[in-house]
């Protein structure tokens, strides 16, 4: 039988202090993959920083004195999960290299303050691709993720993992994949997903720049509105309408009589949700999330969702689409932006325009 090394739970690295010997460490965890690309980053961070490199020569002696004199010798970390070390530039190298081709998209003083924001992400299948699309852009070092799910198999049609991920908790993926694009990330995990306790916990005690809402429970769905709008934290969300988008924006930040869910059920309250029949909810859901701009094709199968369907369809395309746009809509709220209040539409028959 063959040795596993591999911490199958675990979704946090280890830091490790180099000094003590890599040999001793390498024997205590058989077989070790050690990745040390050091001297390439700082390679890289030496020509981010000498733009003009890129079009005359002459550098050879001016990196090598960089690389030879750099004052840093980074961070080393241990990722259990894949039973690997790996040699990480400090904090702020490593935010600037990974960030340098976002320039000047996002400049220097927006990327620090999208970097050192406080983000909830709450449920995790569309809202995986947002936090780790918000990650890979540099932003939210300080996260929240929230669910109560497994990965199963069906779940692989839309979120980033494989079949090696089954049966692990869908906030333990995420983390795993955002510690390794950034291992000075501060993540917390809520296995148990958004409960009142926890809910109330960050919302009066966390100073939260943003929450994206990707629940399909209808009360929290509401209360996470109910209590974030007397805080002024603004709330997010998108759902996939076939190859389409719909995406929510409530500026509780900007206004404080926001109504919840932009009043589609008027004067709605989170407790009328507590015990809503299991059959009812696909229809709750389904007004919620903005059924009437659904394809025919969306529509015609919520309508068979416990009869010749399990449940309502979700295609990766639109899932990773619902990332990219809440990811960028995100950013901008938190950069300071004035994106108003309202539901948008992004209609899979109206998203190409042809100008050639």
């Amino acid at each position: 039988m063959l040795q596993d090394n591999f911490d199958r739970e675990s979704f946090r690295p280890e830091e490790i202090d180099i000094l003590f010997g890599l040999e001793s460490f390498q024997k205590k965890h058989a077989g070790l993959i050690v990745i040390d690309k050091y001297e390439e980053m700082l390679e890289e961070l030496f020509f981010l920083r000498n733009p003009r490199y890129r079009f005359e020569d002459g550098h050879e002696n001016n990196l090598k004195e960089f690389i030879d004199n750099y004052p840093d010798h980074g961070h080393w970390f241990y990722f259990p999960w894949m039973n690997s070390i790996i040699h990480y530039l400090s904090e702020n190298e490593h935010l600037e290299v990974r960030t340098g081709r976002n320039k000047n998209l996002i400049n220097k003083e927006e990327q620090l303050k999208f970097y050192n924001s406080h983000v909830a992400v709450f449920g995790m299948s569309v809202g995986s691709h947002v936090a780790l699309t918000i990650s890979m852009t540099g932003g939210a070092k300080y996260i929240h993720l929230a669910d109560l799910d497994i990965i199963s198999g069906s779940n692989l049609n839309r979120i980033r993992s494989g079949f090696s991920q089954v049966g692990l908790a869908k906030v333990k993926s995420v983390a795993r994949q955002i510690y390794e694009i950034n291992p000075y990330a501060d993540i917390t995990i809520h296995e148990d997903g958004v409960t009142e306790v926890n809910l109330n916990k960050m919302i009066n005690e966390e100073d939260l720049d943003l929450i994206v809402e990707e629940m399909d429970n209808p009360f929290f769905k509401v209360r996470v509105r109910e209590l974030a709008r007397p805080k002024g934290i603004p709330v997010i969300m998108a759902a996939d309408n076939g190859d389409g988008v719909n995406v929510d924006v409530e500026r509780y930040d900007l206004d404080s009589q926001t109504p919840l869910l932009h009043d589609i059920i008027p004067n709605i309250k989170s407790d009328i949700f507590k015990n809503t029949n299991p059959k009812e909810l696909v229809g709750i859901i389904a007004k919620m999330a903005g059924a009437k701009y659904a394809s025919e094709r969306m529509l015609e199968s919520v309508s068979e969702v416990g009869k010749s369907l399990y449940s309502w369809p979700q295609l990766g395309t639109a899932a990773t689409m619902c990332g990219s746009v809440l990811s960028n809509l995100g950013r901008r709220i938190i950069l300071g932006e004035n994106i108003e209040t309202g539901r948008y539409i992004i209609n899979e028959k109206e998203m190409f325009k042809k100008v050639l």
